[in-house]
C-alpha cells in the first residue's frame, strides 16, 4: 500500500519492468561478491512494485533526490543501465549523480532535503513546470531537517514532494525503538513500507541492535 499517491497523477509510462530492476541488482550482486567493487554499496530489493507507480508520476525533466540505496531511483528515472553499472563499478554507489538527468543521491543522511528545497524555490522562481522529488528514509523522516524543509515548501507553495521509503530501521537500529512512536503523515508526503532481503550493506545477513 502507498499512502497519498492518487493525488498525484500519471504522467508517463515506465519501460523498465520489475524483473529488470531485480536483474540489475543481481548483476551488481555479482560483481560485488567477486570483489570489482571497491566501495561500499547499498543494494535495492523489495520495493520494485511500489517504485514503479511512484515513478510513473515523475517526469524525466523533474529531479530526484535520493539516498544511498538510490540504483533502482536511478535506473526509474532513465538513467542508462550501462552508464549506471559503471559508476557502481568506480565506487559511486552510495553517491550517483548526474545533473544532466536532475538525479542527485547522497551517503548522508538528510543531507539531499534541504538541497531539493534550493532547487524547488529555483524552479518557481523562473516559473518552470518542472518538480523536485525528495525520497528519504524513515529515520530521516522523523528528523528535524524534514520538519523544517517540508514546512518551508508547503508555506512557499513550492513544487517539492517528498518520498518516505519505510524500512522500518536506521542502518540496523529499528526506528520505533528510537523514537517510540511514528510521526503523523502529512497528507501530500507519499509514504511506504517494505522489507529487503538484503541488509544495509553488502549482501550479508541482517544484524539488529
Amino acid at each position: 500500500m502507498i499512502k497519498n499517491l492518487e493525488q498525484y497523477p500519471i504522467v508517463r509510462d515506465i519501460t523498465m519492468g520489475k524483473d529488470d530492476l531485480i536483474k540489475f541488482e543481481e548483476l551488481i550482486v555479482n560483481h560485488w561478491e567477486s570483489a570489482k567493487i571497491r566501495g561500499p554499496v547499498h543494494l535495492s530489493n523489495g520495493n520494485e512494485d511500489q517504485l514503479i507507480e511512484i515513478f510513473k508520476r515523475i517526469q524525466t525533466t523533474d529531479w530526484v533526490f535520493s539516498t544511498w540505496r538510490n540504483h533502482y531511483h536511478a535506473l526509474l528515472k532513465g538513467l542508462d543501465p550501462s552508464w549506471l553499472e559503471n559508476e557502481i563499478l568506480a565506487g559511486k554507489s552510495i553517491t550517483i549523480c548526474n545533473i544532466d538527468q536532475q538525479f542527485y543521491s547522497s551517503a548522508i543522511v538528510g543531507s539531499t532535503m534541504s538541497i531539493a528545497l534550493g532547487v524547488a524555490k529555483a524552479l518557481k522562481m523562473n516559473q518552470s513546470s518542472d518538480k523536485v522529488w525528495c525520497f528519504i528514509g524513515d529515520m530521516s523522516f522523523e528528523s528535524g531537517i524534514f520538519y523544517e524543509t517540508h514546512k518551508y515548501a508547503r508555506n512557499f507553495n513550492l513544487p517539492l514532494y517528498f518520498v518516505v521509503e519505510d524500512n522500518g530501521v536506521s542502518t540496523y537500529t529499528p526506528t520505533v525503538d528510537t523514537w517510540a512512536k511514528q510521526r503523523d503523515i502529512p497528507s501530500d508526503v507519499v509514504y511506504y513500507k517494505y522489507k529487503s532481503k538484503f541488509p544495509h550493506y553488502g549482501t550479508g545477513k541482517w544484524v539488529v541492535f
